[in-house]
């Protein structure tokens, strides 16, 4: 059985831990510009939920590359892992919203 985003949830410490541990990963933003321009997470890339068919390919490249997702408080994120995960990307992990996101934005 394929995995679904809900096994692919994981909580902001096991993110934050995975980002010190492989630098290469991907920490995906989903939210909007103005949302990301608000504050984001240091190093997140952005690209907008609704963006993700037509962009991924293009801006993320590997499909076995470490993605973390995250949006405002957890339901795009979840989303968009559906959408890359459907697409082929294999190491795909949703870790909510940025709400719950403890360790500071830029």
């Amino acid at each position: 059985m394929d995995p679904t985003p809900a096994d692919r949830r994981i909580s902001p410490a096991q993110a934050r831990e995975w980002m010190d541990e492989y630098p290469d990963a991907v920490i995906l933003d989903v939210r909007t510009m103005s949302e990301f321009s608000a504050g984001h997470i240091r190093g997140a890339v952005l690209l907008p939920v609704d963006e993700i068919e037509y962009k991924a390919d293009e801006m993320l490249g590997d499909k076995d590359a470490l993605i973390l997702i995250y949006c405002r408080s957890g339901v795009r994120s979840q989303t968009a892992a559906w959408k890359l995960i459907y697409m082929g990307y294999t190491r795909v992990y949703d870790f909510g919203g940025i709400i719950d996101w403890p360790y500071g934005q830029e």
